[in-house]
């Protein structure tokens, strides 16, 4: 299993969390996920995704889907995305 990052600026958190939970994620092959905001900017939004492997994760990371949501959502900021492998 591998777990991926993003973090991202939003232009309004609550706005952006009713396009984020109404997202499709499993169908894209997420198994679990967690948000989370920055203490001093609540807009300042990171995600955990965990999916079966790399290639899975990439692709979801890469998606049209994925990328109307964002917009969608009211993301204003490219997303700093990193894949990590457990230890």
């Amino acid at each position: 299993m591998v777990r991926m990052y993003a973090r991202h600026q939003v232009a309004d958190y609550d706005a952006w969390r009713k396009v984020y939970d109404a997202f499709d994620r499993g169908a894209l092959g997420v198994r679990q996920h967690a948000v989370y905001r920055r203490v001093d900017d609540p807009n300042e939004i990171t995600v955990w995704h965990d999916f079966d492997d790399r290639a899975t994760a990439e692709s979801f990371a890469s998606s049209d889907e994925l990328k109307a949501a964002m917009t969608e959502a009211g993301v204003v900021s490219a997303p700093n995305v990193w894949i990590t492998d457990e230890a």
